[in-house]
């Protein structure tokens, strides 16, 4: 059995996952999020990476809000989820109680942003980008949470982003997740559909780390 014709026999899921293992990784080890994990950099260089998500994240729950109403994307509306009110609250604690009239987008963010809008006139263009932020979040997010904690007595306000208290058992609910992905009414065609939007999401991450990191020096410890 051929690489192709093996992947193309795996759940859906799975043939997601390993599509994206590569730009996955390269999101995972891009210049910002080495040093990020690697303890460089003070808590204000972490503080432009929450900035950034407030703008991703609302544009994600915005449409969130509008797939209750779709047969398909309201399987991927999960109120337990949410990330926007966490961050506000670490917003505060991170850039001020001022933070909502001071932060500002970077250029790539706003076009992560209206591509996420562009892309979920479909429902899966909206999963392709729920996918790979959330999961993400649940998964790998917690070695940033737990960096923030040890490096700056955040285990509160200021790391709430990364708990996912209400979603119970992280493993359980990404098996529910993907039980999901393999049960939406997606032919073949649609199905390659949601592949490409989850590189594109993927790409669009990746240009945001490449552009934090482009003031990487201002952020770096000491």
């Amino acid at each position: 059995m051929s690489v192709t014709t093996e992947l193309e026999a795996r759940p859906f899921s799975g043939r997601l996952r390993e599509s994206t293992r590569g730009v996955h990784e390269r999101a995972n080890h891009s210049t910002y999020m080495n040093a990020l994990l690697g303890g460089e950099l003070s808590l204000e260089g972490y503080t432009q990476l929450a900035i950034q998500y407030y703008f991703i994240y609302q544009a994600i729950e915005h449409v969130s809000d509008t797939m209750t109403c779709d047969a398909v994307g309201r399987e991927f509306v999960f109120d337990e989820l949410r990330r926007l009110p966490a961050l506000e609250r670490d917003l505060a604690r991170l850039a001020g109680p001022a933070w909502r009239t001071e932060i500002r987008p970077l250029a790539s963010t706003e076009a992560y942003a209206a591509r996420i809008a562009e892309a979920s006139v479909w429902a899966g263009g909206y999963v392709a980008h729920h996918y790979t932020r959330y999961l993400g979040d649940i998964a790998g997010g917690q070695i940033i949470r737990r960096l923030l904690e040890k490096n700056f007595d955040l285990a509160e306000a200021g790391s709430l982003f990364y708990h996912f208290d209400e979603i119970g058992s992280a493993p359980a609910f990404r098996d529910r997740y993907r039980a999901k992905l393999d049960a939406a009414p997606w032919d073949d065609d649609a199905r390659a559909r949601v592949i490409n939007e989850t590189l594109v999401a993927f790409e669009h991450n990746v240009a945001v780390f490449d552009e934090l990191a482009l003031e990487l020096d201002r952020y770096r410890l000491a």
